[in-house]
C-alpha cells in the first residue's frame, strides 16, 4: 500500500481526470476524486465519518476492512467523548488507515459541515435518524458518495426531504448505500431470488418480527440540559429515533417490501407501553402490532403482512421474516424453502450472512469498478413503511400510504438546533415524565 504522503501525485492525477471529465461535460463541477474517474486498487479512498457512536464506529471499521487502500481522514460527532473514543478504537484496530489530526475532528451540532468541507471521497452517516435527511442533503450538495445508516428519516417531511436529495444524488452520479444489510447478505439474496422465480408460487401473505428485550439507557446527570439528555438518549424520543418500529423493525419491513417489489397501500395497527413505563424510556412504545396491506398479487388478491415488534424482557423473541405462497412457504432469516405440506425443499446452508461487513465489501468493490448503485429510494420508502406503522398505531386509525407520506407531519425542525442550550422539541412534565401518544386521541 502506498500512502498518500508517499504518492503526492495521486490526488493531482485524479483532479486532472476530474478536469478532463468536466471539459467533456461528463461531470458536475466540484465532485470528488473517485467520482471523476474509475479508480484502481492502488488508489486510496478517503473517508469521512459523521456520527461516532457504536454504529458509526462499526461502519468506519467495516469500510476500512474492504479490499484496497482506504483512509479515514475526518470525523464529526455532537459529543467530544464519543468522537475521541471512536478514534481511539479505530486507531487500535486499523492503525495507519486512521489519519485524523485535531484539526479534522469536529464537535457539535454543526460538526457535519466540517467533515463535508474536507477532501474526502465518501462519507459515512450514522447520526441519530432525525438528523439524517439534513446530513444526507448536505452530503449530496457537497458531491460526496454516501453510506447512510437506516432509517433515513423519522417523519413524512423527512422522507420527502430525503427523496428530493436522492433525486439530486442521481443527477450527480453519486453512489448511495443504505444500511439495510439484508439486501447484501448472500443467503437472503439467493433465497429471495428463488422465491421470486416461483419457488413457493403466488405470494399470499407475509409476517415480520423484531421482538426482543430492548436497548441501552443512559442516566440523566445534573449538569445536562434537556437537549443534551435527549441527544444522549436519542432512542427514546421520536424526533430523533422514530420509535423502535422505525429504528429496528425497518429491517424486517424492508425484506417484505423487497419481496413484494412494492410498498403497502394502507395499514392499521395497535400497540402501547405496558411494561417499559419509566421516565427514562422517554415517549416511545414497548410493543406494536401492525397489519399492512399490499396491492394485488398475480392472482388479483391483496396481500396482507402481519408485523410485530416488541421491547419487553423475558418474552418470546423473534427477529425474522416469513411468507406463504400458493405452493409453499419461505423462512427468509433461516434461508429455507418449504412445499405446501411443510416439507423443506431447499436451504442455503452455512455462510452467506454477515451483512454489516458484506454491504461495505459490495460498496467499495462497486466504487472501485466505477459502478454507482443508488439505494436511496428504497431506503426512504422502507423508512416510510415503518413510519406509517407508527402513525396508524399511535392514532388507532387506518391510513393509506398516500395520505401518510403526504401528511403535514414534522416532529422537529432539526435545522434550527445548534447547541445544547436550544429548547428541545419535547419537554418533560413536572414529574419528569413525557407524554406518550394515546390511540384515539393522538392526531397527525
Amino acid at each position: 500500500m502506498t500512502s498518500e504522503s508517499q504518492n503526492p501525485g495521486r490526488r493531482n492525477f485524479l483532479k486532472s481526470s476530474s478536469a478532463a471529465a468536466v471539459a467533456g461535460g461528463a461531470l458536475i463541477t466540484g465532485l470528488s476524486a473517485v467520482q471523476a474517474a474509475h479508480t484502481s486498487y492502488d488508489e486510496t479512498i478517503r473517508l469521512g465519518l459523521i456520527g461516532c457512536g457504536g454504529r458509526g464506529t462499526g461502519a468506519a471499521g467495516q469500510a476500512m476492512n474492504t479490499k484496497g487502500p482506504t483512509k479515514l481522514v475526518a470525523v464529526a460527532d455532537a459529543f467530544e467523548n464519543n468522537l475521541e473514543r471512536c478514534v481511539r478504537r479505530l486507531e487500535t484496530s486499523h492503525g495507519e488507515k486512521v489519519d485524523v489530526p485535531e484539526d479534522r475532528r469536529f464537535v457539535g451540532f454543526d460538526a457535519y459541515k466540517g467533515v463535508l468541507e474536507q477532501d474526502i471521497d465518501l462519507v459515512l452517516i450514522a447520526t441519530p435518524p432525525g438528523f439524517r435527511p439534513l446530513h444526507f442533503e448536505a452530503a449530496v450538495a457537497a458531491g460526496k458518495h454516501v453510506f447512510a445508516e437506516k432509517p433515513v428519516a423519522v417523519d413524512p417531511a423527512g422522507v420527502r426531504r430525503f427523496l428530493k436529495a436522492a433525486e439530486e444524488s442521481k443527477k450527480r452520479d453519486l453512489l448511495v448505500q443504505i444500511g439495510l444489510q439484508r439486501r447484501h447478505e448472500r443467503a437472503y439474496m439467493e433465497t429471495m431470488k428463488r422465491v421470486k422465480d416461483g419457488a413457493i408460487g403466488h405470494i399470499v401473505s407475509a409476517r415480520a418480527y423484531w421482538n426482543g428485550g430492548g436497548v441501552w439507557v443512559r442516566p440523566r446527570t445534573d449538569e445536562q440540559t434537556e437537549m443534551e439528555y435527549q441527544m444522549r438518549n436519542w432512542y427514546y424520543f421520536n424526533w430523533l429515533c422514530g420509535d423502535h418500529i422505525t429504528e429496528q423493525h425497518i429491517h424486517n419491513l424492508d425484506v417484505i417490501n423487497w419481496l413484494m417489489d412494492d410498498y403497502p397501500v394502507k395499514a392499521q395497527g395497535q400497540g402501547g407501553r405496558q411494561v417499559r413505563t419509566g421516565n427514562e424510556f422517554g415517549e416511545i412504545y414497548d410493543h406494536f402490532f401492525v397489519e399492512y396491506t399490499y396491492g394485488e398479487n398475480s392472482l388479483g388478491n391483496d396481500v396482507t403482512m402481519l408485523s410485530q415488534c416488541r421491547h419487553i424482557k423475558s418474552c418470546w423473541n423473534r427477529v425474522n421474516e416469513y411468507a406463504a405462497g400458493s405452493d409453499g412457504a419461505v423462512d427468509f432469516g433461516g434461508a429455507k424453502i418449504f412445499d405446501a405440506k411443510g416439507n423443506q425443499t431447499w436451504a442455503y446452508g452455512d455462510g452467506g450472512r454477515g451483512g454489516h461487513q458484506q454491504e461495505h465489501h459490495d460498496l467499495f468493490a462497486d466504487l472501485r469498478a466505477g459502478k454507482l448503485p443508488n439505494e436511496a429510494e428504497y431506503g426512504a420508502k422502507s423508512s416510510m413503511t415503518s413510519i406509517l406503522g407508527r402513525m396508524v398505531t399511535y392514532t388507532g386509525k387506518e391510513m393509506t400510504w398516500d395520505d401518510a407520506i403526504n401528511a403535514d407531519h414534522q416532529l422537529a425542525d432539526v435545522d434550527s438546533y445548534h447547541s445544547y442550550s436550544d429548547t428541545a422539541p419535547v419537554q418533560p412534565n413536572a414529574d419528569m415524565s413525557y407524554d406518550v401518544p394515546m390511540p384515539g386521541t393522538y392526531t397527525i
